[in-house]
């Protein structure tokens, strides 16, 4: 799916992510790495730091919806699965913590044959 489908007026939109992943905007904003304040209230959804975060969890979902076939199963291994050679640590720990791009490099690695 293109990342459209979770955006409104220019900015990715909470409520359209829990939508398309049928779960809460609370869900969302504890998966981005983000309190309830900053999916709730209009001025911190426009943020810099809120639209980041969105943008990274999504970005990470999109990269990987392919592998697995439909977006709520991307979203499940998003938040569960442990990746090898990060500690244990999920996707979702390490967007959290802000290192999104690591986990992007690691699907692409994947993706490319290499074992991480």
């Amino acid at each position: 799916m293109g990342l459209a489908q979770y955006a409104a007026d220019g900015l990715f939109a909470p409520r359209r992510i829990a939508q398309t992943l049928r779960t809460t905007t609370e869900e969302i904003a504890r998966t981005a790495g983000l309190g309830k304040d900053a999916i709730q209230r209009k001025d911190r959804i426009g943020s810099d730091r809120t639209q980041r975060r969105l943008r990274e969890m999504v970005e990470v979902i999109n990269k990987v919806e392919p592998r697995f076939g439909s977006a709520l199963i991307a979203y499940a291994w998003y938040r569960s699965e442990p990746l090898p050679g990060f500690s244990g640590q999920t996707a979702m720990q390490l967007v959290r913590t802000g290192r999104a791009d690591d986990v992007l490099d690691y699907i692409d690695a994947v993706d490319a044959g290499v074992h991480a």
